[in-house]
């Protein structure tokens, strides 16, 4: 599916004329997850964003780690838009206590809102879904979609193996590594927000030399 038009506004949102950084779009498990620290990581990222004056964007729901960021960042000041299928909504899994509730047909649709909300993406710990919310916005950057920077943040190696993964597709000609730098790492929340402040996208087009990744 093709993304949403960005309706953030400035020119260059994400890239190298942003002004400021006004949101910031969360992936993250709706799961508590069994490491503790994980959760912790979670409430510093959420008061992170808060105490710089920064917008939250996320899956709008309550449970595991999207609770806890919000919950977090709502603590800290910050103003929250989450983002839910009608299927989850539904169900009651959506948090009543964010200042901004989009309710959406489909999980593409809810990608497609995040993107044109956020002005940049922080991916914590999470399973299946987290992974693949974050490498369609990864592919939508390599494709030229959006211009914002994705930083994939752990204390504890957590997403070691989809950079391991990321440089085998690179030495299998499958990947450039333009293209897999568009993802970068951070092991603290200021450190995550400081580097989506910081980012510069890549000036390789998806098809330089012929079709590859």
């Amino acid at each position: 599916m093709t993304p949403a038009p960005d309706d953030r506004s400035g020119e260059g949102r994400g890239g190298p004329n942003q002004s400021r950084m006004q949101r910031v779009c969360v992936f993250c498990g709706a799961s508590i997850g069994r490491d503790p620290a994980h959760a912790a990581l979670a409430r510093a990222l959420g008061h992170a964003i808060g105490q710089r004056g920064l917008g939250l964007v996320y899956g709008g729901g309550h449970a595991g780690l999207m609770g806890v960021v919000a919950d977090a960042a709502l603590e800290a000041g910050a103003q929250v838009w989450g983002i839910i299928p009608i299927a989850l909504q539904e169900r009651e899994l959506q948090h009543t206590g964010i200042q901004h509730l989009e309710v959406v047909p489909d999980m593409h649709t809810r990608k497609a809102r995040m993107n044109a909300l956020a002005d940049g993406f922080v991916v914590l710990p999470g399973g299946i879904g987290t992974l693949e919310e974050a490498v369609e916005i990864q592919s939508w950057s390599q494709l030229g979609f959006h211009r914002k920077g994705i930083v994939y943040l752990d204390e504890d190696g957590y997403w070691d193996a989809f950079f391991t993964l990321s440089q085998r597709m690179v030495d299998g000609g499958f990947l450039r590594a333009p293209h897999r730098d568009i993802a970068i790492r951070a092991h603290a929340p200021d450190a995550a927000l400081d580097m989506l402040a910081s980012w510069q996208p890549t000036a390789e087009h998806r098809w330089a030399a012929g079709p590859k990744g």
